[in-house]
């Protein structure tokens, strides 16, 4: 990636008129709304206001205050209005509450939720919970090759159907239908960068984070991006560092600490890795954040911290939340890294074996098969997710190609 552009973005950035604009459109319907007499409209603005702003710099607690309103706006109207719950539904596949969103979704759906909406929202409650069957189902009641919703949608069915080519032109097709609507075009614009990154089309996928920036610089998952790229591909950790250290100063999510440990893992700092380790586990784990964060915080308590046991029974909280194939995957590794063995192998074979799986839990059991002294199924996992490489760790990465003799 272009390092002058990184530089320049980062002395540069100003985001003083966007927060503005956030910020007089929020008081703007919280001022219009009448504590003693709840009503719709301006509930459901406010509620919208507070998730943008908590998409621009990344306080849960925005949208735990939206969830609190909407929940208000909701039994002021019997329960008999399907836009508060959809609203809630949103938010609830925002902060990983998946058979939450599904349970909402259904009182919507009694209320007189619009079909496309139904639809709509059922694919992306399907696909989180793993019904993948339905998920398509309900993609095939929208399908409109001209439509923002359907391709953006389209695109991540296919993505996990491994059709990556169909996936990133459906995405890239909702980045064009999206022009004018800032918000949507860099959903789409980075969704595309990530799907191009998976693939190792490293150029491409700069390139559309870069687009994505252009448009607005409160970006902060495409300037990760590029930051990810300066590392695992440029191995330019002094600049992923800044910009890392960069979103840090901008969002109070702990995503870029994450990334900061990837840094450390890069430079072969087990000191620095533990202590980003550390400080992620206790933002990552506040209450506030439920269950957004599991996926890496099971790494983190399988690998650098050593405590598998509490992998295990984050693992398991995670199923209770949705029981997909990546999820058995994640309890699979936690078991067999708590040295339970027989456990492991029976949930591999009854919820893992055969099922689609993304370039983390490719490594993790290839290296479960490697433990179980099965060669040629460690290799073929082994061999899918070096394809995936770019999703991973340095550690795991320099792991992969000394096991593939690379």
């Amino acid at each position: 990636m272009s390092a002058s552009f990184a530089d320049s973005l980062i002395s540069n950035y100003s985001d003083s008129m966007i927060k503005r604009s956030a910020e007089a459109d929020l008081q703007f319907w919280k001022n219009r709304i009448v504590p003693s007499n709840p009503g719709m409209v301006n509930e459901l603005k406010y509620a919208a206001a507070l998730v943008h702003r908590f998409h621009l710099y990344g306080d849960i607690n925005d949208v735990l205050e939206a969830d609190s309103i909407l929940h208000v706006s909701d039994s002021a109207f019997g329960h008999k209005e399907p836009s508060p719950n959809m609203a809630l539904v949103r938010n609830s596949i925002l902060q990983h509450r998946f058979k939450t969103a599904d349970s909402l979704l259904q009182a919507a759906r009694a209320a007189g939720v619009k079909p496309y909406e139904s639809a709509a929202a059922g694919f992306d409650v399907a696909f989180e919970l793993g019904n993948n069957l339905v998920a398509e189902a309900e993609l095939k009641k929208i399908t409109d090759p001209k439509d923002y919703g359907y391709n953006f949608r389209h695109a991540k069915l296919a993505h996990y159907k491994a059709e990556v080519d169909t996936a990133i032109a459906a995405m890239h097709r909702a980045s064009f239908l999206a022009e004018g609507n800032i918000f949507l075009q860099q959903a789409a614009l980075s969704n595309e960068a990530d799907l191009n990154l998976h693939s190792g089309n490293l150029q491409q996928a700069n390139d559309l984070y870069v687009q994505s920036i252009k448009l607005a610089v409160t970006d902060l998952h495409s300037i990760m991006g590029l930051g990810w790229i300066a590392l695992v591909h440029d191995k330019n950790d002094s600049l992923a560092e800044k910009i890392f250290r960069f979103v840090q100063s901008r969002t109070k999510a702990p995503d870029a600490v994450f990334k900061l440990i990837q840094v450390a893992d890069q430079r072969g700092d087990t000191i620095g890795q533990k202590k980003y380790a550390l400080e992620f586990i206790d933002q990552a784990t506040l209450p506030a954040y439920g269950n957004m964060y599991n996926k890496y915080v099971i790494e983190l308590y399988n690998g650098i911290l050593h405590e598998p046991a509490k992998a295990v029974v984050l693992a398991e909280r995670e199923l209770l939340n949705r029981a997909t194939a990546q999820t058995y995957a994640w309890y699979v590794w936690a078991l067999y890294c708590n040295n339970k063995p027989a456990e492991a192998a029976k949930v591999y074979s009854n919820y893992v074996s055969g099922k689609p799986l993304e370039g983390l839990e490719l490594y993790w059991m290839g290296k479960y098969m490697q433990g179980q002294d099965k060669g040629y199924n460690a290799g073929e996992f082994f061999k899918a997710a070096y394809k995936n490489r770019y999703d991973l760790s340095p550690y795991m990465v320099k792991d992969l190609k000394q096991q593939l003799g690379k």
